[in-house]
């Protein structure tokens, strides 16, 4: 016993749409046209610009004010070391600093070790105002 006409039409239209689906093409996109090559493009783009903007941009600016500050080192200034030595700035070199830790004592440090930088604040007598050389 043959199926009618319109049941295997109907069959054959189904298993072909099943088919495109599968394949990720549709009956009608795969007589016609696919999509430019640069439209694949787009999402990598995007996690790239996310990558840069979320995570690489703000190191970079941190690290920029961080070297600004430190730069901006001078005579008179409380600081304190990576390794948590509190002391004043007596003298300014160009890699390095001469810190007086307690009377009598100076040490030479880099200028890459500090880590805080307090310096007086001149507009409201008798305060001080903290710098934070590393983000």
């Amino acid at each position: 016993m043959s199926l009618p006409s319109f049941v295997t039409t109907l069959f054959a239209q189904a298993t072909n749409t099943a088919a495109a689906v599968s394949t990720g093409t549709s009956t009608d996109a795969a007589a016609g046209q696919s999509a430019p090559w640069w439209t694949a493009l787009y999402m990598p783009v995007l996690v790239l610009l996310m990558a840069y903007f979320g995570l690489i941009r703000p190191q970079v600016q941190a690290k920029k004010k961080a070297e600004e500050t430190v730069r901006g080192a001078k005579t008179g200034d409380k600081i304190v070391t990576s390794s948590g030595i509190h002391g004043v700035i007596t003298n300014v070199k160009d890699s390095t600093v001469i810190l007086k830790i307690a009377d009598n004592v100076k040490i030479e440090i880099e200028k890459t070790s500090i880590d805080k930088i307090t310096r007086p604040d001149t507009s409201s007598s008798g305060s001080e105002k903290t710098v934070a050389a590393k983000a």
